[in-house]
């Protein structure tokens, strides 16, 4: 389709006005995390480094990110191995009810998060009488990060069809063979960019993790919502913030571009 340079004009100016509209509030957020004026005054007063090497020394902050980077580690791991056999299984195989099993497996990433957050709530306490824990943050984002590797890797296993992994099998290889030496290596990127979204994603939820997280046990997020409002804290939640946009950019950047080699070196 060929568009005049009049529409032409039109959509770079609405796709420019809805960026602003996106990126203004994170880039005031980064601001203010050198501003000098606890009141976040505008334009800035100065500016400091003072608020970063607070939050370096933070506690509470530093044991909140390295429990993020555990559950992230962890949710994502199991999402790796359960949502690649999830996808191999309803990709390669026919079987009664498989039509209903594909729903219920991609339903948790479309459940708003507070009813996601209270049912699992209800699970470990009510049902498995679990005290929760971090065990308990990480099984509730296992839930939803299946999801992305599940997705990502069924679209990989559509794109290469199974000629190649037939072939390999007439060809007198076992199955655990045909998976190695076949089957993975098409699908490697796409699992790897899974993962990466999927760590992405646990790192930044705070709505499930607030419903299935103990007492004391912060994640990033959860100490930035119960610190926002202290008016000692707020420079430093700033500061925080700014750390957590950094890194859920990298395995996002890192995922969009090991889609876009793939998809530049599909036939």
């Amino acid at each position: 389709m060929i568009l005049s340079k009049g529409a032409r004009r039109a959509f770079a100016a609405i796709t420019g006005v809805i960026l602003l509209l996106m990126y203004i509030p994170l880039m005031l957020v980064v601001v203010n995390s050198f501003n000098t004026s606890q009141a976040f005054e505008w334009p800035p007063p100065g500016f400091t480094g003072e608020w970063w090497s607070r939050a370096i020394h933070n506690d509470g902050a530093r044991e909140a990110l390295w429990t993020s980077v555990q559950v992230g580690i962890v949710a994502t791991v199991v999402a790796a191995l359960l949502g690649t056999l999830l996808a191999l299984a309803l990709s390669r195989y026919q079987f009664f009810g498989r039509t209903g099993v594909n729903l219920l497996v991609v339903l948790p990433i479309a459940l708003p998060g507070i009813i996601t957050g209270i049912a699992l709530n209800n699970a470990f306490r009510g049902i498995l009488d679990l005290r929760l824990s971090i065990l308990t943050v990480t099984i509730a984002h296992s839930t939803f990060c299946i999801v992305t590797v599940f997705n990502n890797v069924a679209a990989r296993l559509r794109q290469v069809g199974g000629n190649l992994e037939e072939a390999s099998a007439d060809l007198g290889a076992g199955v655990w063979t045909t998976f190695r030496l076949v089957t993975f290596p098409q699908l490697r990127t796409a699992l790897v960019a899974g993962m990466l979204l999927s760590f992405a994603l646990s790192f930044d939820e705070i709505v499930v993790t607030t419903f299935t997280a103990g007492a004391g046990q912060d994640t990033l997020p959860l100490w930035i919502f119960n610190n926002m409002f202290r008016p000692n804290q707020a420079p430093i939640v700033n500061v925080v913030a700014v750390v957590m946009i950094l890194i859920s950019i990298i395995p996002i950047w890192l995922a969009q571009r090991l889609s876009d080699d793939v998809t530049a070196a599909a036939p």
